[in-house]
C-alpha cells in the first residue's frame, strides 16, 4: 500500500506558499526534499528562498525546516540538487530581483544584475549545512538570453561523471513584437566534469517557429549511455510534451526536441527517473489534458518512444513533481497537489517498484 507523507504545507512554517519540488536521495540514504518557500504569496517572484526538509527513514518522517540558499528579501529559486560519487550535494539555482517579473525579464526591460543570474552551493555533511554560493551565470548564460531557469527537479550525475543540469531561457524576439510569446522559449543544459568547479553550456536547442519551444526541462541516462531529455512544450502544437535524446553526454542533440504524443496531460513540469533492475524508464507528471490534476506515473521499456501509464496516484489537482529511487523496492514521488487546488501542499508519496514494471 502507498505510504504518503506532506513535508510541506502552504501558511506553515513561515511561508504563504511551497513550490517547485525537487528530491535526491543521498549516499548515506538520507532523502532530501526541497523546494521554494514563497514568503508572502504563491507569486513567481517576491521574496523566495530555496527550503529544504531531510528524511532519514525514506520519506516516513522528515526533520525540521531549513533554509538551503537565500538572497536576501530578493529571489533563490529553482534548485537543481545532484549528489556526486564523493558523497557531496551540488545545489545549482537561480537568483533574481523580487521585483523582476517573468513579463518584465522576457520583454528585456529588466537590467542583467537585476535579472536571473546562475548560482552553486555544496553539502558536504548530507544536507545538514550549505556552503557560501558562487556565481557561474558567465559560463552557463549566454549573451542576449532573457528568462533563464535551471530544471525544475533534481539534475542527474551521468556514469562518466559529469553532472548535467537541464535548463531553459528565452531569446530576443526577430521582429518588432513584445517578446514574451511563447515562440521565444529555448532549451540548453549546464555541464560539469569536475564535480561543479567549472561549467559550461551543453546543446543549445533554440528556434521561434511556434512548433516547438523548449520550457522546463528534465533528464535522465539511459542504459546505453545516451542521455533522453523530455521537456514542456510551450507553443500551442502539436502538444505539450517533447523530447530528445543526446549521444554525446549532453553536448549536442542528435536531433532536436520533437513531440512526444504519449505523454497527454497539461502544459506543466514533469520528471524523469531511469530504473536499473529492471530497465524501465519513468516520468511523473499530471495526466488531464485540460488541467493541472491526475498525477500519474507512466512507464517507457523503449527509452522513451512509447509509454503507458503504471500508477495514477488520484484525480485531485497536481501540478510540479520530481521522482527519487529511495531503496531497491520503492521510488518517492515529490509533488505539488491539494483538495481544491494544485499549490495546497507537497507531498511525498511512496510507490513500489513493483507497481511501476
Amino acid at each position: 500500500m502507498n505510504e504518503a507523507t506532506v513535508p510541506f504545507r502552504a501558511g506553515r512554517e513561515g511561508y504563504a506558499s511551497y513550490r517547485i519540488p525537487a528530491v535526491v536521495a543521498t549516499t548515506k540514504g538520507t532523502l532530501l526534499a526541497f523546494c521554494e518557500g514563497r514568503v508572502k504569496s504563491a507569486s513567481d517572484h517576491g521574496h523566495i528562498d530555496i527550503v529544504l526538509k531531510r528524511s532519514t527513514d525514506g520519506g516516513r518522517t522528515w526533520g525540521p525546516l531549513q533554509v538551503a540558499a537565500n538572497n536576501g528579501t530578493d529571489l533563490a529559486g529553482n534548485p537543481a540538487p545532484v549528489v556526486l560519487d564523493t558523497g557531496r550535494i551540488l545545489l545549482v539555482h537561480v537568483r533574481a530581483a523580487a521585483s523582476a517579473t517573468e513579463d518584465l525579464i522576457r520583454r528585456g526591460q529588466v537590467k542583467d544584475a537585476a535579472g536571473r543570474r546562475v548560482w552553486v552551493q555544496h553539502s558536504d555533511d548530507d544536507g545538514i549545512t550549505w556552503s557560501s554560493p558562487a556565481e557561474i551565470t558567465k559560463s552557463v548564460k549566454q549573451e542576449g538570453w532573457r528568462w533563464y531557469a535551471t530544471a525544475p527537479g533534481h539534475a542527474i550525475r551521468l556514469s562518466t561523471g559529469r553532472v548535467v543540469v537541464p535548463a531553459n531561457h528565452s531569446v530576443p524576439p526577430t521582429g518588432t513584437d513584445l517578446g514574451n510569446e511563447a515562440q521565444y522559449n529555448a532549451g540548453h543544459c549546464l555541464l560539469s566534469d569536475d564535480h561543479g568547479a567549472t561549467w559550461s553550456i551543453g546543446y543549445v536547442d533554440d528556434n521561434t517557429d511556434g512548433y516547438i519551444n523548449a520550457n522546463e526541462t528534465t533528464a535522465a541516462e539511459l542504459p546505453d549511455g545516451r542521455v533522453y531529455f523530455n521537456t514542456r512544450n510551450h507553443s500551442p502544437s502539436p502538444g505539450n510534451r517533447a523530447d530528445a535524446h543526446s549521444e554525446d553526454g549532453g553536448k549536442t542533440l542528435h536531433t532536436p526536441f520533437r513531440p512526444q504524443a504519449g505523454l497527454d496531460g497539461p502544459v506543466c513540469e514533469g520528471s524523469l527517473l531511469q530504473l536499473r533492475d529492471p530497465d524501465v524508464l519513468l516520468f511523473s507528471g499530471p495526466a488531464y489534458a485540460s488541467a493541472r490534476a491526475l498525477m500519474t506515473i507512466r512507464a517507457s521499456a523503449d527509452s522513451g518512444r512509447t509509454w503507458r501509464p503504471v500508477h495514477t496516484v488520484d484525480g485531485l489537482p497536481a501540478a510540479y513533481s520530481d521522482l527519487v529511487r529511495i531503496d531497491a523496492s520503492t521510488v518517492g514521488l515529490l509533488y505539488e497537489t491539494g483538495d481544491f487546488g494544485a499549490y495546497e501542499r507537497i507531498v511525498l508519496r511512496r510507490v513500489p517498484v513493483t507497481r511501476l514494471t
